[in-house]
């Protein structure tokens, strides 16, 4: 073969190999994109603090100081309270006692997990970016406001957004 022919034969090699590549990674793109609008713009839960595992882990100096740990796993109700959906589980550290603290949480529900971190703050609403999801969430983003109700529920509203 002259260095001609090879030259023309090398080129066909890497053009095809180039347009395959692209196609294939063309092709991969379009089956990993979000829908074009969400299933849900927004769910309303309840967590219900009052029930489950609420473990404090006090660090030293003893009484509430940074580093203090906070988990839970508590159920998720529906927005009226009544029905069960699933579970609320993460953990929180204290920065500033009596003022905020640094959590991670996870929404499981039978269609898919959200996760959640940031900083909650001991009284008021809080607004953490979801980190992570799976299931019928997993091409979504957004944020969670939290708030106490006063008795023991914090209501979280979700609010996605798809793409970037």
């Amino acid at each position: 073969m002259s260095q001609v022919g090879f030259c023309r034969a090398a080129s066909r090699f890497v053009i095809g190999l180039s347009t395959g590549w692209f196609l294939g990674f063309s092709l991969a793109m379009a089956a990993e994109s979000p829908p074009a609008s969400p299933a849900r713009s927004e769910l309303r839960t309840i967590a219900d603090a009052t029930r489950g595992v609420r473990q404090k882990v006090d660090t030293p100096p003893a009484g509430a100081s940074p580093g203090d740990l906070f988990v839970f796993d508590q159920p998720l109700l529906d927005a009226d309270g009544r029905k069960e959906l699933g579970v609320n589980s993460g953990y929180c550290i204290t920065t500033l006692p009596g003022v905020r603290s640094q959590c991670q949480w996870t929404l499981s529900l039978p269609t898919g997990t959200v996760t959640v971190a940031g900083q909650e703050a001991e009284k008021g609403p809080s607004i953490l970016p979801i980190i992570g999801a799976t299931g019928e969430f997993a091409h979504y983003r957004g944020e969670l406001q939290t708030y106490p109700n006063g008795n023991g529920t914090f209501t979280q509203i979700v609010r996605f957004r798809s793409g970037p």
